[in-house]
């Protein structure tokens, strides 16, 4: 069985423009029956999406256009339910609902999460079933804290992941992951004020 992602994003005409533009020999090895797996969340995955404060996810129009929305919270915000299933609290926005009805017409979406500082990215293929909060409490609790107005838990069974090439990622920090950086320099400039003080006060 081939990978689950190349089985689904190696249609015909990808690996023709493979073949025009000489790396089908390469990738053609993700389409063997050597090569397996990649359907089922592990522990790397899994720490991976509960770590991210944010992903971005696309979706089809019933006219065919994709579109692509960013979906963001305090890291945690997205639950690992199990091997093959995540989770995360639709809450209200602008009220375009343009995701809503697409996922409406097609349950398939398609998401890209990004490790910015560390140069990671993790793809993922999967299906959208839509849950009502007030349905099943149990799952409301697992995705849903504070006092935001959540409309809906939509819930993504995966049918494929890939963790994606670091090359062409830029470095970006946020705040809070910046500041374990800017404390090691804050120690260094009031060791080197110290320093400069004692020096002054030897001449």
């Amino acid at each position: 069985m081939p990978l689950a992602f190349a089985e689904i994003a190696f249609t015909p005409l990808v690996q023709a423009e493979q073949q025009a533009r000489g790396s089908a020999h390469a990738y053609g090895k993700f389409l063997s029956d050597d090569r397996q797996g990649g359907d089922r969340l592990g522990p790397d995955e899994a720490e991976f999406l509960t770590a991210r404060d944010g992903f971005f996810q696309a979706s089809v129009s019933e006219s065919g256009w994709p579109y692509v929305q960013f979906r963001g919270g305090a890291p945690g915000f997205v639950s690992v339910l199990d091997e093959h299933t995540i989770a995360y609290a639709d809450y209200r926005g602008n009220r375009q609902y343009i995701s809503a009805g697409n996922l409406a017409h097609s349950g398939r979406v398609s998401l890209i999460a990004v490790d910015y500082p560390n140069q990671r990215r993790l793809k993922l293929w999967g299906e959208v079933v839509m849950v009502d909060p007030d349905a099943d409490p149990d799952l409301l609790a697992r995705v849903h804290s504070g006092t935001q107005t959540i409309e809906r838990i939509v819930t993504i069974r995966i049918s494929a992941f890939d963790w994606n090439c670091p090359r062409h990622i830029p470095r970006r920090f946020t705040p809070e992951e910046l500041e374990p950086e800017l404390e090691v320099l804050r120690d260094r400039l009031r060791d080197l004020e110290t320093e400069n003080a004692a020096l002054r006060g030897a001449v």
